[in-house]
């Protein structure tokens, strides 16, 4: 067992109780604990590593999920102390039913922080609203952050280096705090611990139909919509919206599940537009290496606002943030066979631009800094502009494209 977590667990244990074990008390307590004795400082994290694969004098562990992996380091009936490693680098947007606080051990993260408004319970387990933004940190190694449970501590967590590591001391549960909800922007919010057993398979059968192409599959899928309540009709969209579009039948389905559910099913659409464009760029993640690269990701995926991704930027690294995003967009650019893609940006179809793929690069600067079309873009029709223009602004570069329209 490593000292220093047997150490700080018992710190923690003695404030704790001299509070009498009070739940709003211990965020700050854990805080307190760790800023003192910051486990960046204090901890040789090859050296645990060893002890933990070779000492047999371990709390005991966990068949816990989260983390890659999770490390228990002291255990008592009250809280413990876990060691998280990550290596896929994004969690969802979540809240807790535990609370304590976390320390970034190695790495750093993209830390986003959000509330749920105008909640409307669909089900216990399943509800609509508006999720908003309201603050987005830069945690470097040695930061540490309070965790409240329930609703008062929405957020999520995008990490840079592979791996990073996070200490967390937490309670096991508060009680009343649940259900531990998963947010899906910008209106749904669910318990993702309570699946239903039957949507799960019926959503696996219409995998197996669309990957055998079954003739059928189109019209199941849209007498499932027309049939099922709003929840359930929900999770069937969302796992069939790809290969509706595929089909060119997202339209027809969607038709149907707003008609049977009126202006309930308003928050819908956008919501599974914005899981698509989220799982882009948390796919990209996964693919990446560069720290950098990384940090822009993680504020396209959570900060829609032009000014506020120019400021990190700006924090972060020298000189105009506009170039050094224009620098990453061209080391960003891929030459496909399907067309040139600047992160999720797809050049159109329509345009004949094997002669100079650069232009498409080009334009993002134009709708970036708002640059004069006439001079750069002579090659260009306005047909052509305003099709890359879209292509720009149905993906993630939209909070940062400029809204007025550029002439050629």
């Amino acid at each position: 067992m490593d000292p220093y977590f047997s150490e700080i667990g018992r710190t923690v244990l003695e404030r704790w109780k001299r509070a009498d074990f009070s739940l709003p008390a211990f965020p700050g307590i854990a805080r307190v604990a760790m800023e003192e004795r910051p486990p960046a400082k204090w901890v040789d994290l090859s050296k645990l590593t060893r002890n933990f694969l070779l000492e047999e004098d371990q709390p005991f562990q966990s068949s816990s999920g989260f983390g890659q992996p999770e490390l228990i380091l002291f255990d008592h009936p009250k809280f413990y102390i876990q060691l998280l490693f990550w290596l896929d680098g994004t969690t969802d947007i979540h809240q807790h039913e535990f609370s304590g606080a976390f320390h970034v051990l190695s790495g750093s993260s993209i830390h986003s922080r959000f509330e749920f408004n105008d909640r409307l319970p669909v089900t216990g387990c399943f509800q609509v609203g508006n999720l908003e933004l309201t603050q987005t940190d830069l945690l470097e190694t040695g930061a540490t952050v309070e965790i409240v449970s329930g609703r008062g501590c929405i957020h999520s967590l995008f990490h840079l280096e592979t791996p990073s590591v996070t200490v967390v001391i937490r309670t096991h549960s508060d009680p009343g705090t649940g259900p531990q909800f998963t947010y899906l922007p910008p209106h749904i919010a669910l318990d993702p611990v309570q699946n239903d057993a039957l949507t799960i398979r019926r959503k696996q059968l219409l995998d197996v139909l669309e990957r055998t192409g079954d003739p059928t599959y189109l019209d199941l899928v849209k007498e499932m919509v027309a049939d099922l309540d709003f929840e359930r009709g929900f999770f069937i969209l969302q796992n069939c919206i790809g290969h509706l579009r595929e089909l060119e039948a997202w339209d027809e389905v969607w038709a149907i599940f707003a008609q049977k559910h009126g202006s309930l099913a308003d928050s819908v659409a956008s919501t599974l537009r914005e899981i698509i464009r989220r799982d882009q760029i948390v796919a990209m993640r996964g693919s990446i290496e560069d720290v950098d690269h990384r940090f822009f990701l993680a504020l396209l995926l959570n900060v829609q606002n032009r000014a506020a991704i120019l400021s990190m930027v700006g924090q972060r690294y020298p000189g105009e943030a506009m170039d050094t995003i224009m620098g990453w967009a061209e080391e960003l650019t891929q030459f496909t066979e399907t067309g040139t893609w600047i992160i999720d940006a797809q050049s159109p179809e329509i345009l004949s631009l094997t002669e100079d793929d650069s232009l498409f690069l080009a334009v993002l600067g134009v709708l970036l800094k708002g640059a004069d079309l006439t001079g750069t873009m002579r090659k260009l029709s306005a047909e052509d502009i305003q099709a890359m223009r879209d292509a720009f602004a149905q993906s993630s570069w939209q909070a940062l494209i400029l809204r007025e329209k550029a002439k050629p």
